[in-house]
């Protein structure tokens, strides 16, 4: 027994002694984490790398993991908006560190957003562009893609005009389609939102706050695009809105004021010069026409406007949830008179993280309100065309009091133009719309493998706009009715489920990486439109209510995907993208379409050869192949026999009852996706440690399968035309991008951008079978009903302008209508017209700079359009002798100055002389900020004040009010503004 029990003991012993010494082989590590100021970040994801261990700071930003092994490790540090910090740690007992960490927005060249995840910047294979907020334009922006005007080579945004919340035409690449759309696909905080039209405001993204979001990604290449499949053939952009940072909360603040002028007016004739004129050439009834005063219309109807913008947001941490909260509240006035866009919008962020980090949950909602009033912009051409000689009002109108044009009889002229001012004021037309969007995402790291990453996103975007347009009964813009009063109202809504696998693992023993992705969407869009009767201002029955209440066109999409981005020594990269996309626009037989993509990406400044070169940061090589598809723009059932109903007026009549009549409209069973396939190459480079970067790129697009109209044979459909896939389009493009930081001192610092972009497009087949003499006219002018000034044709660019060659004299005044007999048969017809020039520039640039000294700082942006053409409607339609002696009307009207270069008799509006250079030179922005820093004692509140004039001026040879012109064609253009703003930001 005792043998046995000295046994036990020396066993018992020895396991107490293994202990003690195993417990004398592990250690803890501890310490916390700071942020920028050295403030505590609690919350923040703390892990030791290739291992399965984890831990997040407490409320003072303090953290420890025990029981970790003696050694050598890479402690990874992250935090929601900050960069993810790296270090080395050697564990010998306990060891204890302090860690700080950088916002992430220091270094958004680093890592970026591709579609379903994050890569490195040094490891992409796209041809992507990232603008960050220090980046945005200044000013008074009022809506998000404003921010990025001239900051991307490749990208064009061009504003609609001046009228509040203004939409803009976003061209990426110069867009891939003839008849559907152009638009790229815009995705904010992973839920694609609906650019579709909101009744009640001007322009959906004018609902979206533009302080609200962190950074853009400009998705450009097929390669980029291509995991977004059937919709990404006009590009991506990905929008990252401001999430909740560290510690204690941080309030900011913001405000900007701002009066807006009209920059530039038509150059008409004065009264003078009109009363001169018809005195001189008129008949005697005609110069009894002319009044005694002396009136610039186009000042009655336009106006200095005012605008506040003002901002509110509170982001901090709450017990380990980062949050953000916002408010902004926008009330701008046009410079048209009676136009006015108020937005009240709110935003809530929250990103906690559970699981000892493995959960990551990301909860974001933006809400906004519009309440809308749309000035009548029939005044903006009725001001350039009416008479001056005539004063706003008249004592005896029975026309709300304003002056019009009388017949002999007394009653209102109806083919004289309407007073400009009781245009405006005589028309209430106001709308009020809804918008909330948002989603919740889950992030899951799996315990037993952290490298595999489990992500479901749920989203929603809802509009819903309503309004009323009331014209009351006196008012002559309603001469053939006594006043008028109509209803709208729609529902959009646009619901998303993505669910995704992603493996990311670094396999050292081959020394190489896997990233792989894999998912599935479900994307569901419906639209309820209603169906309103109309009446007049007094309320008899104009049009009764319709059989349908409503209608609702509805479509959905289902997606499948995958990604593999493998590396090999850290400087060969190859990624495959594939998507499948289904969608309900067409029939079973053309419902699927594949959309896959490949890329190779060579770092040569890793190789061996260049290691040694100090000044060379980064030289990367791309190149990259893919295909993406088109459904947007494209009917929902037009593949299916539909019939259109018929309105009341056209009911018949069968004894006492009237009946609707259906009538078929025409269709194609087999219309399928437009695609497209782009080929990319691209060289990144950077030197002297990144402060000289940029890029390079040159690509080739082919679209196929475009949406074109063609005749058909009579019988064969239920119409001679048919809208159809049988065209093919081609585009070939160099982009370049230069930033550079020229001065980098504590006290003074120089940055400044270049972008450059050369892009020619031209149809390359338009029928089914080959006609090389098509074209397909397009493009509507004023003042000749029904006609057209533009055409699609074989090897031209779209949209080329369809012209007679226009004849001048010895002194190189155009004569009237005298043209060049081009095909030499004696006479001028059809046959005589020729393709000349193109509303799309060849060259678009764009240049930044900011200097910084101390406290100040000086920054501009500036952008050209070389080689783009305008059509002059303004001039065309009201500059000759027949518009200012409108005998058949019986009246007197205006006419542009430019009448008194030409002296048409009748108007030429198809004359080449109106297609003018419409090239320029614009400076968007100039600038003054001062950052006063902490101004209270207890150091806690920042203030900076700025100053910006926007619109500050245009170089152009175009003599009209704008060159920029997204359709070609000016006419009842709504003047961009010129605009001063003063503003604050206070933070806490």
């Amino acid at each position: 027994m005792k043998k046995h029990y000295m046994k036990s003991v020396f066993l018992l012993l020895s396991l107490v002694l293994f202990s003690i010494q195993g417990f004398s082989q592990t250690g803890s590590i501890s310490g916390q984490v700071v942020d920028e100021k050295g403030q505590p970040l609690p919350g923040a994801s703390v892990s030791i790398k290739n291992i399965n261990r984890g831990t997040s700071t407490d409320e003072k930003g303090v953290f420890r993991l025990n029981a970790v092994a003696n050694g050598s490790y890479v402690l990874t540090v992250s935090f929601i908006g900050y960069q993810v910090l790296e270090t080395q740690v050697t564990v010998n007992g306990e060891k204890r560190v302090a860690l700080k960490l950088v916002p992430n927005a220091q270094n958004l060249t680093e890592v970026v957003v591709i579609g379903y995840g994050t890569q490195r910047r040094k490891e992409v294979t796209g041809s992507i562009s990232t603008v960050s907020s220090k980046d945005f334009q200044k000013g008074n922006i009022t809506t998000p893609e404003q921010l990025i005007v001239g900051k991307v080579a490749g990208v064009q945004v061009t504003t609609n005009g001046g009228q509040p919340g203004s939409g803009s035409t976003i061209r990426i690449r110069g867009g891939a389609s003839l008849n559907a759309s152009n638009d790229p696909l815009i995705v904010i905080d992973g839920v694609p939102v609906s650019n579709a039209t909101i009744p009640g405001v001007s322009n959906p993204l004018a609902m979206i706050n533009p302080n609200d979001i962190e950074t853009f990604t400009v998705l450009k290449d097929a390669n980029a695009t291509a995991i977004y499949g059937s919709r990404a053939s006009n590009g991506v952009i990905l929008i990252t809105t401001k999430k909740g940072k560290s510690g204690a909360p941080s309030i900011n603040f913001s405000s900007q004021n701002s009066i807006a002028t009209v920059a530039k007016k038509v150059d008409v004739l004065t009264a003078d010069e009109v009363r001169t004129y018809v005195n001189a050439n008129g008949s005697d009834a005609l110069k009894a026409l002319l009044g005694t005063a002396n009136t610039d219309w186009q000042d009655e109807v336009f106006r200095n406007a005012a605008t506040t913008d003002n901002n509110l947001s509170i982001s901090g941490t709450s017990k380990n949830m980062p949050y953000r909260v916002s408010f902004g509240y926008l009330n701008q006035n046009g410079t048209l008179i009676t136009d006015k866009l108020e937005r009240g919008t709110a935003g809530l962020s929250l990103n906690p993280r559970f699981l000892d980090n493995h959960l990551k949950v990301d909860f974001n909602v933006k809400n906004s309100l519009a309440i809308s009033q749309f000035a009548n912009q029939d005044a903006i051409s009725g001001a350039v065309q009416f008479n001056p000689t005539w004063a706003v009002n008249s004592a005896n109108s029975t026309y709300g009091g304003y002056f019009e044009w009388l017949r002999p009889d007394g009653t209102l002229n109806p083919n004289a133009p309407r007073n400009p001012v009781g245009a405006v004021r005589l028309k209430d037309d106001s709308g009020n719309t809804m918008r909330s969007f948002g989603n919740l995402q889950l992030d899951y790291s799996f315990h037993f493998l952290p490298e595999l990453h489990a992500n479901v996103n749920v989203g929603y975007d809802v509009s819903r706009g309503k309004g009323i347009v009331y014209i009351p009964a006196e008012a002559a813009i309603s001469f053939s009715t006594r006043g008028n009063y109509n209803r709208y109202k729609s529902t959009i809504s646009n619901n998303v489920v993505e669910a995704y696998l992603n493996y990311n693992k670094d396999i050292s023993s081959i020394n190489s990486n896997i990233n792989a992705t894999a998912g599935y969407g479900y994307y569901a869009n419906r639209t309820k439109n209603y169906n309103f009767a109309s009446y007049e201002a007094d309320g008899k029955t104009v049009k009764s209510t319709p059989k349908f209440p409503f209608d609702i066109p509805e479509n959905r999409l289902l997606s499948y995907y995958g990604r593999l981005i493998y590396t090999l020594n850290n400087r060969y990269i190859f990624s495959g993208t594939v998507r499948t996309d289904g969608s309900s626009r067409f029939s079973e037989d053309n419902r699927w379409g594949v959309f896959p993509s490949a890329a190779f990406t060579w770092r040569i400044n890793e190789e061996g050869f260049l290691k040694g070169t100090n000044a060379l940061s980064d030289l990367k090589l791309r190149l990259s192949y893919g295909v993406t598809g088109q459904q947007e723009g494209i009917a929902n059932y037009s593949y299916l026999s539909n019939y259109s109903v018929s309105n009341n007026e056209a009911m018949y009549q069968i004894g006492d009852t009237y009946y609707y009549m259906n009538a078929p409209v025409a269709y194609d069973e087999d219309i399928k996706w437009e695609t497209t396939e782009t080929y990319n190459a691209g060289i990144d480079y950077g030197f002297l440690n990144g402060r000289i970067n940029g890029s390079i790129d040159v690509y080739r697009k082919k679209t196929k399968d475009l949406l074109s109209v063609i005749p058909i044979p009579i019988g064969s459909n239920f119409s001679n035309q048919l809208l159809t896939n049988v065209g093919n389009m081609e585009a070939d493009g160099v982009e370049l991008a230069i930033n550079a930081k020229p001065i980098l001192k504590k006290d003074f610092s120089w940055d400044l951008g270049f972008n450059f972009t050369y892009n020619k497009t031209k149809v390359t087949n338009l029928t089914a079978s080959y006609n090389p003499d098509y074209m397909v006219s397009v493009g509507d002018i004023t003042g000749s009903t029904g006609n057209k000034i533009q055409a699609h044709a074989l090897n031209r660019s779209p949209f080329s302008y369809y012209v007679w060659k226009q004849v001048y004299d010895e002194s190189g005044k155009p004569l009237s209508g005298v043209y060049a007999d081009l095909d030499g048969d004696g006479t001028i017809t059809e046959a005589d017209k020729y393709f000349y020039k193109s509303p799309l520039p060849k060259y678009s640039l764009g240049f930044s700079t900011s200097v910084s000294l101390r406290k100040w700082t000086l920054s501009t942006v500036l952008r050209s359009n070389i080689g783009n053409y305008i059509y002059d409607n303004v001039s065309s339609n009201l500059s000759s002798r027949t518009v200012i002696l409108d005998a058949t009307s019986g009246v007197v009207n205006n006419v542009v100055r430019d009448f008194l270069n030409t002296g048409f008799s009748a108007n030429q509006y198809y004359s080449d002389y109106y297609v003018k250079n419409a090239s320029f030179l614009k400076m968007d922005n100039l600038g003054l900020a001062y950052d006063a820093g902490n101004i209270a004692r207890n150091g806690k509140m920042n203030l900076t004040i700025s100053a910006n004039v926007q619109n500050v001026f245009v170089i152009s040879d175009y003599e009209g009010v704008d060159p920029e012109n997204n359709k070609g064609i000016d006419y009842k253009f709504y003047p961009r503004p010129r605009t001063y703003v003063l503003g604050l930001n206070v933070g806490f």
